[in-house]
């Protein structure tokens, strides 16, 4: 009797990211390679499957995508089948996926997406996910595809304000995307040469802030902030763009720089500019890196699929691919750490994140370095 072929659904879930079509591509291609598996595109990520709108995809359809931004499938960061309108039709769900006959499904997305996988996987539904969102704030990865593509378009952003803030002796001030998280913040603040960088994870105070300007406006006239959209100042609160009711998230930030802008401009003589980089951060073609990695996850995904090894999500640590859990993934966020690398390096370039706490004691140039390596007096010398 001949075997019955794999069927395997894909989907991606959330917000959009560069990466998307080189995953949906890897894991279509190799399964449809080495296993000669059916795959079945599911459209608009959970809205997908609530609406029953599905498109069997052939190699073709798999063809010609990896430099392309966005996804052909769609995506959706509102939907979800445990509250639909104010409805749970996850059994209503679980019954389409069982209709269509499929062995597994691959979800591509961020922590709500997963957690949502998590939630179905417990219903019975096969999943394997991977893992996407420019925040890089994903549990039990080291990284997420779409990271390296937008702090490229942040790093970008902060070279060409600079040059403007140089031109008119200005602070200024980008704000980027990130939630809850930092990283985008911290790693383009990096890249970009930023003076100061305020992250979520650690309350500014705006004294702080506006002393690094002065100190920065008197050494060199200009001034470069990048601020991430989940900061907020010391007993402060998180500054809302708007509220969704019924959606995965039911608050959205943004507007924090204009915040950040109107608070130092009651501390320092100076012209100060707000920008908020919004969306332009998810668009466009994938970098180099994330096609590369977003290549990789799909491809080892589609090895967890033909072993049969649902309920895990494929992650990196210490550079290399294996996989976890979902439920290690569910309903958690990674956030910054005081013992974060990157932190300590900002620090001991003197950039200021606004909260003189941090300054104290994180990185001892001293004590870090390996004593082989001799004493500044004595690596001057030599």
């Amino acid at each position: 009797m001949k075997k019955k072929a794999l069927r395997i659904g894909v989907l991606n879930g959330g917000g959009d990211c560069p990466g998307l079509n080189a995953a949906i591509r890897a894991v279509s291609k190799s399964l449809m390679i080495n296993c000669s598996a059916e795959i079945i595109g599911i459209y608009d990520g959970f809205l997908g499957l609530i609406e029953q709108r599905i498109k069997p995809l052939d190699y073709a359809d798999c063809s010609g995508i990896l430099s392309q931004g966005g996804t052909i499938l769609g995506t959706n960061n509102t939907a979800s089948p445990f509250n639909f309108k104010g409805k749970d039709v996850s059994s209503e769900v679980m019954d389409y996926y069982l209709n269509l006959g499929l062995d597994g499904l691959v979800v591509i997305g961020g922590d709500g997406t997963l957690s949502i996988a998590y939630e179905l996987s417990k219903l019975g539904m096969n999943i394997v996910g991977i893992p996407k969102t420019i925040d890089n704030d994903l549990m039990g990865t080291d990284r997420t595809f779409g990271f390296d593509t937008a702090i490229g378009i942040v790093t970008d952003a902060l070279d060409r304000l600079r040059t403007t803030g140089q031109s008119h002796k200005r602070v200024m001030i980008l704000e980027t995307m990130g939630r809850y998280a930092g990283w985008i913040a911290l790693h383009a603040g990096i890249a970009g040469g930023a003076d100061v960088i305020i992250i979520p994870e650690f309350a500014y105070d705006i004294d702080e802030v506006a002393k690094a300007c002065k100190s920065r406006m008197g050494e060199q006239h200009y001034s470069i902030i990048v601020v991430a959209e989940g900061a907020k100042q010391v007993g402060g609160q998180l500054t809302v763009r708007e509220t969704n009711e019924f959606g995965v998230e039911p608050i959205r930030l943004g507007g924090v720089a204009n915040v950040l802008k109107m608070q130092l401009e009651q501390k320092i003589d100076a012209e100060i500019r707000a920008t908020i980089l919004g969306h332009i951060q998810r668009g466009g073609s994938p970098s180099a890196y994330d096609r590369v990695f977003a290549t990789n996850l799909g491809c080892y995904a589609a090895s967890l699929v033909a072993n049969k090894h649902f309920g895990t999500v494929v992650v990196l640590k210490n550079n290399q691919l294996c996989s976890t859990s979902l439920k290690n993934v569910a309903d958690k966020s990674r956030l910054v750490k005081r013992e974060t690398p990157a932190l300590a390096t900002a620090l001991s370039m003197g950039i200021c994140f606004g909260n003189a706490e941090l300054i104290t004691g994180l990185y001892s140039l001293k004590h870090d370095f390996p004593s082989s390596l001799g004493s500044h007096s004595q690596r001057a010398k030599a």
